[in-house]
């Protein structure tokens, strides 16, 4: 197997993010699910010679247009949302300002509206994905992802997630997803959403 990815490092320490999220959650979370999710993209890329030399974002968007490709779609795309994800989320986040607070302010009025927003939308995806906040066509909004999915694949510029598999909370929260998701709104890295916004 041709090593193409590797597992990114956390940016931060598997401590740094409790009480809301454990040690033992990031534990599991980014060393055993995070972690297969890049290994068996690579294997799975031994059989796609043609997207090898892809980064791993161009790559999720050439695999998610060939259904024959499903299998390493999901993995690359598991293995992109879940870098993002982490990257999402920042044990000092600060709050949001420049042109990222204005289009707050247009979208959902402050940025409390828009992290209850995004709890929301995250609390009613049923099953497995994915929570965003997104810019489409200049504007913010807010969307749900089944699965593996992304905006990426549907011209959406992801600029936050939050992920909503139970594997990202059910070792803390058990049942209480919202619980966990609205503990997670205070670990919004808005810095990186300014970054992403561009």
């Amino acid at each position: 197997m041709t090593e193409r990815f590797t597992l990114p490092p956390l940016p931060f320490d598997e401590r740094a993010l409790a009480p809301a999220i454990s040690a033992l959650t990031i534990g599991y979370h980014y060393g055993k699910h995070h972690k297969a999710y890049v290994d068996k993209t690579n294997e799975l890329l031994d059989a796609a010679p043609d997207l090898k030399d892809l980064a791993l974002d161009r790559l999720v968007v050439a695999a998610s247009k060939d259904p024959a490709r499903k299998e390493l779609f999901n993995n690359a795309a598991q293995a992109w949302n879940h870098d993002f994800y982490w990257r999402s989320l920042s044990p000092k986040p600060s709050g949001p300002s420049g042109k990222l607070a204005e289009k707050i302010r247009d979208a959902f009025g402050d940025v409390e509206a828009c992290k209850q927003a995004l709890t929301d939308v995250g609390v009613k995806q049923f099953g497995t994905g994915w929570a965003w906040l997104v810019e489409r066509d200049g504007k913010l909004a807010v969307e749900a992802t089944g699965d593996a999915d992304s905006p990426l694949i549907t011209g959406g510029r992801p600029l936050l997630t939050v992920d909503v598999w139970e594997h990202a909370w059910y070792l803390d929260y058990q049942n209480r997803k919202a619980e966990h998701l609205a503990a997670v709104e205070g670990l919004l890295n808005w810095s990186f959403a300014e970054q992403n916004l561009g």
